[in-house]
């Protein structure tokens, strides 16, 4: 059987992939790589693992990391979100809930769980980070088609539409605009990227640096019955 594996996406994430734009993820690897690193597979190469292949300082030498997925898994998406009880929710005209009752994960009570990506809550609601968001809740289902490492900078223009970003040429810009001066889908990118990581850690693993980093690409799948 199939693993069931949480990844988490941001809101503009989540709307790529509900829009049909995104489906390929960047995740930076962890370690210490050389630069002359060559990634693949030997003979020697457990299953669940790839080999990096480097040359350390007494010779050429194998490093094996373990694939965060593989292909065949199922991901199943984290995102912000809230749980509403039953009578909280105002429903349509008549009253009906727009969706299908569902008991929270967290109290038990019986409601219907919203997201910030396509929702809006009000009063004293408060959105939960996605980081918190129980397996029970999620909506959107994703199935590993392939997983590979390379560097961040050697993203083409057509991956970089595969990871949700806009080719924004033809496009008539605001005044205030914030992306006046992206153009490609590959510039984009370099945008939503750095968007994502820590200040502290632009050196280490912002567009610049270029580390290594996880590729990892999927399709949208239905909940499989026996998660």
């Amino acid at each position: 059987m199939n693993r069931a594996l949480p990844i988490l996406f941001n809101t503009e994430m989540v709307r790529a992939i509900l829009d049909g734009r995104k489906d390929a993820t960047r995740r930076i690897v962890k370690g210490f790589i050389p630069d002359d690193a060559v990634w693949g597979y030997t003979a020697f190469t457990p299953k669940g693992y790839i080999s990096c292949r480097v040359t350390f300082a007494d010779g050429y030498g194998e490093k094996f990391f373990k694939l965060p997925c593989e292909p065949g898994d199922i991901l199943y998406v984290r995102e912000t979100w809230e749980h509403f009880e039953c009578c909280c929710c105002e429903g349509d005209e008549h009253g009906n809930c727009y969706r299908e009752p569902q008991q929270s994960a967290l109290n038990k009570s019986c409601g219907c769980y919203m997201y910030r990506a396509t929702d809006e809550i009000y009063g004293d609601a408060m959105w939960h980070p996605s980081i918190r968001m129980p397996k029970e809740a999620a909506r959107i289902w994703l199935k590993v088609t392939d997983v590979r490492v390379e560097r961040l900078q050697d993203i083409t223009e057509e991956g970089a539409k595969k990871e949700g970003a806009i080719d924004n040429r033809g496009f008539i810009h605001s005044p205030n605009n914030e992306y006046d001066n992206v153009h490609t889908a590959r510039e984009h990118f370099v945008k939503i990227w750095n968007n994502t990581i820590k200040k502290s850690n632009l050196d280490r693993y912002g567009w610049d640096a270029s580390p290594w980093v996880w590729v990892i690409e999927f399709e949208r799948c239905e909940k499989p019955e026996e998660i």
